[in-house]
């Protein structure tokens, strides 16, 4: 039996879990995790508490964020987690792989163009190996797309029409977190939507070549509030009578884990987990349409909108032999406030296939419980278990984590200029 791959975590907030979990449970015999890292020792606690009294798992070592250098070189991992928020990604991702590490990033893998290029090249100039954790890619209905599109069931595809809905559950929560700074996140278009550009990519086997976008927040903040005739505000809902009835309020105090996680340890790093949706400050759009031409001459029509009744997608892929829909509901859910198997669990899905000259017909697949339309207990094996072989090719690199945020930052850089962007003239890619 080979040795156990070791592994360090950097971040460790509302997504961190959904990793270490995974190595304290299912993946014990192949995998060790050793230390984390973060900028809040109170959050590294709790994690270690997690770890413990959760999954009976040995606590690990701590170091803070600037003793990121240290650990590597006490531990010498053989990849690193990276976790942090979106802005950090970069830096930790470099350094890791410069420091002789292979990298397991979270989505997206940075936030824009400069930070995206750095990446590029020290993985040219390190030769070591970032793994971007698309979980969408191994749900069974995506892989279901993927292979109707690939056996040519309705030729080579045309156009795609892909209308994601985020609820104002699920929606409203990158509103309340730091994701409202554009300068944390990249706005939805890029921390977001990257899962559903990382999509485009996977089924019609091209890569954007130019996008033009529109955006704007018309639901969210104090203004549009305004608008609509509300005249209670509040900075944060924890503790605030003005939130008491208002249905967008988060309370970390009605939620151990996020009171553990968040509240518990403000004092170390100042962050509000429970800021207002409608309230000063946020710079992230919440509707959102995008045009994109990729270089097999397809064409995109794309919309993200965050605040809407339902949560879930449809899709349209149009082709020369005929056209395939796909429509999906999805289990809303607060990052971090319940159980993980359930954040983006299908509720209702169905394909539907219509031939040229044909009946129409229901696209058959075999259904996976998890998060993700089932899609991460599948990814979790690849990364941390024994992988099989994939005809479909789902493990994502940094090449493929490049090419799907650089259609939103294009989108970001069109809302911005009002113009068309070519795609391959914000980063170089090395052959």
């Amino acid at each position: 039996m080979t040795s156990k791959k070791t592994y360090v975590q950097v971040g460790t907030g509302g997504r961190a879990e959904f990793f270490y979990q995974a190595i304290a449970t299912r993946f014990r015999e192949t995998s060790e995790l050793l230390a984390f890292c973060d900028i809040n020792q109170i959050r590294m606690d709790y994690a270690n508490k997690l770890l413990k009294e959760k999954y009976d798992y040995p606590e690990v070592r701590t170091y803070k964020s600037d003793e990121f250098e240290r650990m590597i070189e006490e531990i010498k991992p053989d990849y690193v987690i990276v976790t942090t928020v979106d802005r950090t990604h970069h830096q930790y991702i470099i350094r890791a792989l410069e420091l002789g590490c292979d990298v397991i990033t979270e989505k997206p893998m940075t936030v824009d163009e400069e930070k995206c290029q750095e990446i590029l090249d020290a993985v040219e100039r390190t030769g070591r190996q970032v793994r971007v954790t698309f979980n969408y890619r191994y749900a069974p209905h995506h892989t279901k797309a993927r292979e109707l599109i690939e056996d040519g069931t309705i030729g080579d595809i045309t156009s795609v029409h892909f209308e994601w809905l985020l609820n104002t559950q699920h929606g409203a929560d990158y509103f309340r977190r730091w994701h409202r700074d554009k300068r944390n996140s990249g706005g939805l278009l890029v921390h977001k939507s990257t899962h559903h550009f990382d999509l485009v990519n996977f089924w019609i086997g091209s890569e954007p070549e130019s996008v033009f976008a529109m955006g704007d927040l018309l639901f969210y903040g104090r203004e549009n509030a305004e608008k609509r005739g509300v005249t209670k505000f509040y900075e944060r809902a924890t503790g605030n009578p003005n939130a008491k009835d208002d249905p967008f309020a988060l309370t970390l105090d009605d939620n151990e884990h996020l009171k553990a996680m968040y509240l518990d340890a403000e004092s170390e790093d100042g962050y509000r987990r429970d800021q207002s949706v409608f309230g000063d400050g946020i710079s992230i759009e919440d509707t959102m349409s995008v045009l994109v031409r990729y270089k097999n001459k397809a064409l995109l029509t794309y919309s993200l909108n965050a605040y809407l009744p339902w949560e879930g997608y449809r899709i349209a892929f149009n082709g020369t032999k005929g056209r395939i829909e796909m429509n999906v509901i999805e289990q809303s859910y607060v990052n971090s406030g319940g159980d993980k198997a359930l954040e983006g669990a299908v509720q209702g899905v169905n394909i539907i296939v219509f031939p040229m000259f044909g009946e129409a017909y229901t696209a058959q697949f075999e259904e996976a419980e998890g998060g993700h339309g089932g899609g991460d207990p599948v990814l979790l094996n690849d990364i941390f278990g024994v992988p099989v072989e994939d005809r479909f090719k789902r493990a994502a690199n940094h090449i493929d984590g490049a090419r799907s945020i650089l259609t939103g930052i294009a989108a970001n850089k069109s809302i911005r200029t009002g113009q068309a962007v070519k795609v391959d003239e914000l980063v170089k890619f090395y052959k």
